[in-house]
């Protein structure tokens, strides 16, 4: 790969799909995707902290996700708080700050406090952060922003009857992140599914044919490298951005 590390994404996020496919296809339980993928998240965690990457976030488990058969949910839970509690040395060791970003107070209690404590541990944290969306929804995160105007506008908060792109960014759960330069589906599905939907307004698309417990190092070097070809110019012409 001829990465140019000057030029690379600041924030990348990743719809991780496939894991239940990918078992399927090797004649395993789901279950058994969703170990395998949880191995694919610390290697591209590594590997973005290894390349400078300053934010990723991970789209790990939709609002609609809740809807799937009561033991995969029961599944998805038990690895999640496995992770959180084994990946804590190796976060404070490279220094990264872990945050989430969804409806997480409809997480089971055991594993909400495990999230919360791993946030609380890695809080002072600078070099890199891992945003992990949970019980995550982008229009159930718009509309929230909306109610959460609506009711400070009503307690006399403030009275301004316009709000900015910029303040209106502030009542996101993204607030203080920059928007991702970068998404990446895998998987061989193209769409987005509900994810960042706000944020990604001018982001690069990137859909991968490979399912999620495939998506290693290699993929995501390339999935950067495409990035890189690519013009951003945000509404310009190229003319402008050559000035």
């Amino acid at each position: 790969m001829n990465l140019d590390l000057k030029k690379l994404p600041q924030h990348i996020a990743i719809i991780m799909d496939g894991n239940g496919r990918w078992a399927k296809s090797r004649g395993s339980l789901r279950v058994d995707g969703h170990y395998r993928g949880a191995d694919r998240v610390d290697e591209i965690v590594t590997c973005c902290r290894e390349l400078g990457i300053r934010y990723l976030t991970l789209y790990a488990f939709s609002m609609e996700n809740w809807a799937r058969p009561k033991a995969e949910i029961d599944a998805l839970m038990a690895l999640l708080k496995e992770f959180l509690i084994i990946k804590r040395e190796k976060l404070v060791k490279n220094e990264i700050r872990m945050v989430s970003i969804g409806d997480t107070e409809r997480l089971p209690v055991e594993v909400l406090e495990t999230l919360r404590e791993t946030e609380r541990l890695t809080a002072g944290f600078d070099k890199m952060v891992l945003n992990l969306a949970l019980s995550y929804s982008a229009r159930d995160e718009i509309m929230r922003a909306v109610n959460t105007l609506l009711r400070e506008k009503e307690e006399g908060k403030f009275r301004d009857n316009f709000i900015s792109v910029d303040r209106f960014h502030e009542y996101l759960d993204t607030a203080g992140m920059p928007d991702p330069d970068l998404v990446i589906r895998t998987s061989g599905e193209h769409r987005i599914s509900n994810f960042l939907l706000w944020q990604s307004a001018y982001a690069e698309l990137y859909f991968s044919d490979t399912f999620w417990p495939d998506f290693g190092r290699e993929s995501l070097c390339q999935a950067i490298e495409e990035y890189q070809s690519r013009e951003r110019r945000f509404g310009r012409t190229s003319e402008q951005l050559r000035r």
